[in-house]
C-alpha cells in the first residue's frame, strides 16, 4: 500500500499542525478575551447612549416646561395689561363725565348769575321810570300825560 500525498493532504496537515500550536500557545483564550472586551465595551457604549438619551429626554421636558411656563406668564401679562387698560378707560371716562358736569353747573350758575343781573337792571330800569313818572306827575306838569306814556313805552322796551 501505497499512499500518495497530495496538495489537499498537506493543507489539512498544516491546518491541523497551526490549530495545535495555536491552542498550545493559548490563541483561543486570547481571541475569547478580545471577544469579551469588545462585548463589555460595546455594552458601556449602549449603557452611555441610554443614559444620554435619558438625559435628553429630561432636559427636552425641562425646556417644554419652561416654554408653557414662559407662556402662561405671558398670558397672565397680557390679561393683566389689559385688565389695567380697561380700569384706565373706566377712569377717564369718569373723570370726563365728572369734567363736563362740573362745566354743565358752572354754565348753569353763570346764566343764572346773568338772569339774576338782567332781573335787577330791569328792575332798577323799571324804578327809575317809575320814580320820573312820579316826579312829572307830582309837579303838574303839562303834558305829563305824554310822559307817563314815554315812561310806560320805556318799561316795555326794557322787560322785553
Amino acid at each position: 500500500m501505497h499512499m500518495e500525498f497530495d496538495a489537499e493532504f498537506f493543507v489539512a496537515a498544516g491546518f491541523v499542525c497551526f490549530i495545535g500550536v495555536a491552542l498550545y500557545f493559548g490563541a483561543a483564550k486570547k481571541l475569547t478575551e478580545a471577544l469579551d472586551a469588545r462585548g463589555a465595551r460595546i455594552e458601556a457604549e449602549l449603557a452611555e447612549a441610554r443614559r444620554l438619551r435619558e438625559e435628553a429626554e429630561a432636559l427636552l421636558a425641562s425646556f417644554k416646561k419652561k416654554a408653557a411656563d414662559a407662556e402662561a406668564e405671558a398670558a397672565a401679562l397680557v390679561a393683566h395689561a389689559k385688565a389695567e387698560a380697561e380700569a384706565l378707560a373706566k377712569e377717564n371716562a369718569e373723570r370726563m363725565k365728572d369734567f363736563i358736569e362740573r362745566r354743565r353747573k358752572q354754565a348753569d350758575e353763570k346764566i343764572a348769575l346773568a338772569e339774576t343781573q338782567a332781573t335787577a337792571q330791569v328792575r332798577a330800569a323799571a324804578a327809575d321810570a317809575a320814580t320820573k313818572a312820579a316826579e312829572i306827575v307830582l309837579k303838574g306838569q303839562s303834558g305829563s300825560t305824554d310822559l307817563v306814556s314815554q315812561g310806560i313805552a320805556d318799561l316795555k322796551r326794557l322787560m322785553h
